[in-house]
């Protein structure tokens, strides 16, 4: 999806893991997923890096 002047959202694939429950310490198998990614535009990264 792109929005002219702001940016672009695409889908990076994330792959399958091992994570660890922080409360108990056990190992867990996070699976693999798609996650939203932005990145900016011109318009968007110009406006925001004034000096």
């Amino acid at each position: 999806i792109e929005v002219r002047g702001f940016g672009s959202f695409t889908l990076h694939h994330r792959r399958a893991r091992v994570g660890r429950n922080p409360k108990t310490g056990n190992s867990v198998t996070v699976p693999d997923k798609h996650v939203p990614h932005f990145k900016p535009g011109k318009e968007l990264r110009q406006r925001v890096d004034i000096p």
